[in-house]
């Protein structure tokens, strides 16, 4: 038998057999008679167990229902194939999207749904996504703001092809659309693909933060391409969005929390009207990334807002992170 949840929450553990008996799939609950054997009922953690043949659906179907953080890491001597296969097709904003994305590489984290969540678009907007990986934050903006058309850019043809295929499953494919092209392309090749200079009411986009030469990069080279860049990226991106933007046009992005200053020297020739929001992974530590929001032209002062705090100090998730992380609610970046 395989461990695939601990927990003392009574309400999850019912939540969990629910899901399991409707897809067929044998389990048991282990110790749940031992707190009241030991007088201390919902003190002590129980265990939901599957056979090894039932393993690869059971973590998959809660990986579906949202619910990939209550999964066990695998005993020790697991074969790690009864698990793994080259894609996964996993639920994000509460279910209200699925992506299909590679098991190796970069994958959909909250930076991408927070991104998508601080885009301020309204329907009839036209957005772009720079370096869009599988589509996740474009496709969460497209759920979150009906009317609201997205193109989505990415580099490596095969994440292309996989953003191409999620904008099909979710039924998106009249309002997104997933092209292969460098943020650094030349002109015509913007044009090429139907993108041209002032064609965009907003640009999102989530860069490569680490520098080789400072950081510590990943091996594997589909994160490493997510993950590392040189110190010209934010400036080259940056005029890319700047270039697409109508005159008004806001630029959203989200970045390591220490390089807030890199971030101000890349859009002070192009933007104002800067609204930073801390992110902190935790409450009372420091903040670990920075939602920026500025706008093409604008001469309005910055504006720092009170930080977003995921989870509180025992590690559980702030009713504002779930809002927005699991609720699809928009992150409002505003100074008033």
């Amino acid at each position: 038998m395989h461990e695939l949840v601990r927990t003392n929450n009574a309400v999850l553990i019912t939540a969990i057999e629910a899901l399991l008996k409707s897809a067929d799939i044998p389990h048991m609950v282990l110790d749940q008679h031992m707190s009241v054997l030991e007088g201390s009922l919902g003190m002590l953690p129980r265990r939901i167990v599957v056979e090894e043949c039932c393993l690869a659906d059971a973590r998959k179907l809660l990986e579906e229902a949202g619910l990939a953080h209550e999964l066990r890491p695998l005993a020790p001597g697991t074969n790690s194939s009864v698990v793994k296969s080259e894609m996964t097709d996993d639920a994000v904003l509460g279910g209200r999207l699925k992506l299909k994305q590679k098991t190796s590489g970069h994958r959909v984290g909250h930076d991408a749904i927070l991104l998508a969540a601080a885009t301020a678009a309204r329907s009839g907007d036209r957005a772009v996504e720079f370096g869009a990986g599988v589509g996740a934050a474009g496709l969460a903006l497209a759920v979150r703001c009906p009317g609201v058309t997205v193109t989505l850019l990415e580099i490596d043809p095969e994440l292309t092809d996989l953003a191409a295929q999620n904008i099909v499953r979710s039924g998106l494919e009249q309002r997104v659309r997933a092209v292969t092209l460098d943020v650094t392309a030349l002109a015509d090749d913007f044009a090429a693909q139907g993108i041209g200079p002032g064609s965009a009411d907003h640009v999102l986009m989530n860069p490569p933060f680490n520098n080789s030469a400072r950081q510590n990069v990943s091996p594997d080279p589909a994160r490493r391409t997510a993950h590392a860049a040189d110190d010209s990226i934010l400036a080259n991106w940056t005029t890319a969005a700047a270039w697409v933007l109508h005159s008004a046009g806001t630029l959203t992005l989200i970045w390591r929390a220490d390089g807030l200053d890199e971030i101000l020297a890349a859009l002070g020739g192009y933007f104002g009207g800067i609204v930073v929001l801390p992110v902190h992974g935790r409450a009372g530590a420091p903040a670990i990334r920075v939602v920026v929001q500025a706008r093409k032209g604008s001469r309005a002062p910055l504006a720092l807002l009170p930080g977003l705090t995921l989870n509180d100090e025992a590690g559980r998730p702030t009713a504002e992170a779930e809002a927005v992380l699991r609720g699809a609610e928009a992150l409002r970046l505003t100074s008033g």
